[in-house]
């Protein structure tokens, strides 16, 4: 078993065990291979205001953003708790308003 524990890839839960080949989450139930994985706290993303972000971090909106393919505004100063950051060009995986949304970091600043 690892020194640290890992971080859950689908809700970044720090609350999960090792069950001899998969590790598993006790909050949503994922199960991932936490060998192969790749860490991504080595990925440097910034808010809006420079502020560096991690995994776990809170962050706020700071302007209203439209969801694509819905009539669903999100407002400006909407929070979203326990972010996870991923590549591409949406550098932020996270839950606003009880849904799961990717954001780009420009949006956010750190709470």
């Amino acid at each position: 078993m690892s020194e640290s524990t890992p971080i859950c890839p689908q809700c970044a839960s720090e609350q999960n065990y090792f069950d001899g080949t998969f590790t598993v989450c006790l909050e949503c139930g994922h199960e991932w291979d936490a060998a192969s994985t790749t860490s991504t706290q080595e990925l440097d993303v910034k808010d809006s205001n420079g502020n560096p972000l991690a995994n776990g971090d809170d962050v706020i909106l700071i302007k209203d953003l439209k969801l694509k393919g819905s009539s669903t505004v999100l407002k400006k100063g909407a929070k979203a708790k326990g972010i996870r950051l991923v590549e591409g060009d949406h550098e932020i995986d996270c839950k606003v308003d009880g849904m799961k949304i990717m954001l780009k970091a420009c949006f956010v600043k750190k709470a």
